[in-house]
C-alpha cells in the first residue's frame, strides 16, 4: 500500500500531463521524480517505465512498482518470524526515506513550511487549495510542539495507509 492514494496520484498525473492528452511522457515523469529528489537519466528511466508514455492506469502501476521493494529471495530455512521482521525493517527504512523527503532542513522534524514546500513541489498544494499545513500537522502532533518528529510521522503514515 502506498502513502499516496489514487486521488493524490490523479492530481499529480494531471499536473505533470502538461498538454492534457491523458498521457505522461518519460520527460514529464523524470521532471516529477527530480522535483522529489530522485535522479534518473532518461536512459535509466526507459527500462523502468517500459514505454515512451503512460496513461493514468499505467502511471498507477508504475508508481506501485517503484514504491514497493523488489521481491526478496527467501531460502527455505528462513522462518516466517524472520520474514515478518525483514518486512517491518523494510517498512521502517521506507518511512525513514519518506520522512527525509519532507524534513528539508534535516533537523529531525517536519514543520508546516516544509510540508507545504514538498506538497507544492508535488503539485498537491497551492494558495487556493484551502489546505492548511499547520492544521494537517496538528492532527498528528501528539506532543503539541507544532511539528512532526519521526514517531508522529510514522503514526500518521500507518493511520493514513490502513
Amino acid at each position: 500500500m502506498s502513502p499516496l492514494n489514487t486521488n493524490d496520484l490523479q492530481q499529480i498525473f494531471e499536473k505533470i500531463d502538461k498538454n492534457g492528452d491523458g498521457l505522461v511522457s518519460l520527460e514529464e515523469i523524470n521532471l516529477l521524480l527530480e522535483k522529489i529528489g530522485v535522479k534518473f537519466s532518461l536512459e535509466e528511466l526507459q527500462p523502468l517505465v517500459g514505454k515512451p508514455s503512460l496513461d493514468f492506469n499505467e502511471f498507477l502501476f508504475f508508481y506501485d512498482s517503484i514504491s514497493e521493494k523488489n521481491n526478496i529471495n527467501i531460502s527455505s530455512s528462513t522462518s516466517e518470524v524472520d520474514l515478518v521482521a525483514d518486512q517491518e525493517a523494510d517498512k521502517e527504512s521506507d518511512l525513514v526515506k519518506a520522512f527525509e523527503v519532507f524534513d528539508l532542513n534535516g533537523d529531525g522534524f517536519i514543520s508546516s513550511e516544509e510540508l507545504q514546500d514538498v506538497l507544492s513541489r508535488l503539485g498537491l498544494w497551492d494558495e487556493s487549495s484551502g489546505r492548511d499545513c499547520r492544521a494537517m500537522i496538528h492532527v498528528y502532533d501528539t506532543n503539541l510542539d507544532g511539528q512532526l518528529d519521526f514517531e508522529e510521522f510514522k503514526n500518521m503514515m500507518f493511520l493514513t495507509i490502513s
